[in-house]
């Protein structure tokens, strides 16, 4: 039997022909505008809900917006393909712009509905939520309904949508601009290579310590030589939100996020509080790989440094395969699909110049497909990566059968689903190891995402918390910003650090995320969560699938507390529940330590 080849590059002209200058996408973007004048014509005489008689004026609303909003997440995401795929592409550029514009409309619509829902008489209300047509969606309309209660005017929360195009996500698609522009120098094998910075990023894993510093300094000097600009995008991103809180009357800038990942204070505070309490077998292992590298301590430039000299390298054909083969022991349905993910060109893997750094998958919710963005290099956590993100997109293929309004999940359990997909390739890659050697290395990269996870995260966490109180005073220099940094890694990752990243807050493409405030927390959530999951997985093998998907299923439409409490039946506000998926990550580190005791 012949194995297929899969292409490393992606298939973006199924959706529209001819890239970011496609006439189809432009007569999508008309059609889509037009779409949005007759909706929020209509929504002028859309009136306080007086019975459940109203019912079907609602119904009908929930409608039309599922299918605007369906056309411009397609687009939208498009686009977002276009500029990952060709930082340079100018034209996509252009339609990104276009698309917070459209976007802004959108959602100034979606204000006037809220607006009137929540004005409803209560006990009306209780009446249209027990209706047939809207007992589906009584979640997600509630939700509404309290958002609403808690903003401005209709008139007030209008002109802040119509600013933040220019006033707010245009600083976030400036730090784009400026991160595209970015180009390093690096030896490389003997030979000075030009480098984007996904490309030199990757270089951070490379098995030449003198490469991951020269790359690593490289990187450094360009953040240093336009900190102002990334200090002014930020403190400005910062301020606009700051502002819009301040009139809403919200004093904690975790309200918002918290709100959006569907859950409560008490469950982010037991999170971290289990996570601070068990860090010592994690600094334990910095200081010993820091001796693995031949370093005095764990400078920040190692902290993706190979263990082993032999460090195993993974064609993107092999990685498919053993992504593949390891989806197919947990269950059909999850192997069935990404296999068509590979065969189909949903991925763009290729290592070239211009891509943007990162990873990312994108679903296009007109064609029911989804799209992934990485750049291969041939590591095993490359294919964690890949795993990843097709974990990503699995979750929305899990929610095809449901409804457009009960699937907009929060990044939290959006995070559990890739992270599942991806313990699993990792586990096994350990499990399968032929040598010490090799059990070593991928032993060694699944702790990193530990690591990443309760360290890395919990510095952006803690720098971005202690940045937003210094910003309410005021504007928060580049200087004060390194500092602020410095300190957050420094506490993070206890006393396992040597030499640390101050710059760190302008290479992260994260903090410039103007749809999603504090883009951190989820993603240690989603790891824990995951882990939890994955034991239910293990003990009940392939039979478990379904209940897996089940769970998917239920993820946009319940807080992130009763999700657990329903299929896990676990309380996520006490540290008893974060502390079991902790442990199972310091069994890795015990491993580790184990194995690595003669060395160094």
């Amino acid at each position: 039997m012949t194995t297929k080849t899969y292409s490393e590059v992606w298939n973006l002209d199924v959706f529209f022909k001819g890239g970011s200058s496609s006439p189809e996408l432009r007569e999508h973007l008309n059609t889509l505008s037009v779409k949005l004048d007759t909706f929020q014509q209509r929504l002028s005489t859309f009136e306080v809900p007086q019975g459940e008689t109203d019912s079907n004026k609602i119904f009908s609303i929930i409608e039309e917006t599922k299918e605007i909003a369906e056309n411009l997440s397609q687009a939208g995401a498009v686009i977002g393909c276009y500029l990952a795929q060709d930082t340079l592409d100018k034209q996509a550029n252009l339609l990104q712009g276009e698309m917070g514009s459209l976007g802004a409309r959108f959602s100034s619509s979606m204000l006037v509905v809220q607006q009137q829902l929540s004005k409803t008489e209560d006990s009306v209300w209780v009446s249209l939520m027990e209706n047939n047509q809207l007992i589906k969606f009584a979640f997600v309309l509630n939700e509404w309904r309290d958002e609403a209660k808690e903003l401005l005017t209709e008139k007030e929360e209008d002109m802040i949508t119509a600013l933040s195009v220019d006033g707010y996500h245009g600083w976030s698609q400036l730090y784009d601009v400026l991160v595209g522009d970015v180009r390093v120098r690096v030896t490389v094998d003997g030979e000075e290579k030009e480098f984007s910075v996904g490309q030199a990023s990757n270089l951070s894993s490379h098995s030449d310590a003198s490469v991951r510093k020269e790359s690593f300094d490289a990187l450094e000097h360009s953040w240093t030589e336009k900190e102002e600009f990334f200090a002014k995008t930020l403190n400005h991103m910062a301020g606009f939100r700051l502002a819009v809180y301040k009139k809403r009357g919200w004093d904690s800038v975790l309200r918002e996020p918290l709100h959006m990942n569907r859950m409560k204070q008490e469950t982010l505070d037991a999170m971290w509080g289990a996570i601070s309490a068990h860090k010592t077998p994690f600094v334990n292992y910095l200081k010993r790989k820091s001796e693995l590298v031949g370093a005095d301590a764990m400078n920040w430039c190692d902290l993706d440094a190979p263990v082993t000299k032999s460090t195993q390298k993974v064609s993107y054909q092999e990685g498919a395969e053993f992504i593949l083969k390891q989806f197919g022991k947990f269950g059909p349905e999850l192997e069935k699909f990404s296999r068509k993910a590979f065969e189909d060109e949903w991925i763009e893997a290729e290592d070239r110049p211009n891509k943007r750094p990162g990873g990312f998958c994108t679903g296009m919710p007109l064609s029911q497909q989804s799209r992934i963005f990485m750049t291969y290099s041939g590591t095993m956590s490359n294919v964690a990566t890949l795993a990843h993100e097709l974990g990503h997109a699995f979750h929305s293929h899990a929610l095809r059968p449901v409804h457009w309004m009960n699937r907009q999940y929060a990044m939290g359990v959006a995070e559990t689903a890739s992270t599942f997909a991806e313990m699993i390739v990792a586990d096994a890659a350990v499990k399968e190891a032929k040598t010490d050697e090799e059990k070593l290395a991928l032993l060694e990269d699944k702790i990193q995402r530990s690591v990443a996870f309760f360290m890395n995260i919990h510095a952006r966490f803690l720098f971005e918390t202690r940045f937003y109180e210094e910003r309410k005073k005021g504007i928060v220099s580049a200087t004060r910003l390194n500092k602020l940094m410095e300190e957050a890694q420094r506490e993070a990752y206890g006393d396992g650090l040597g030499e640390v990243h101050p710059h760190f807050w302008a290479s992260k493409l994260h903090f410039y995320i103007s749809r999603v405030p504090f883009y951190n927390f989820p993603y240690t959530f989603g790891y824990l969560f995951s882990l939890s999951i994955y034991a239910k997985a293990i003990e009940e093998g392939s039979n478990f699938e379904e209940k897996y998907i089940s769970l998917l299923q239920d993820t946009a439409i319940m807080s992130v507390e009763d999700l657990a409490m329903k299929h896990l039946g676990e309380d996520i506000t006490q540290h008893a529940f974060w502390e079991k998926g902790i442990a199972l990550c310091t069994k890795d580190v015990e491993e580790f330590l184990a194995l690595t005791s003669s060395k160094g």
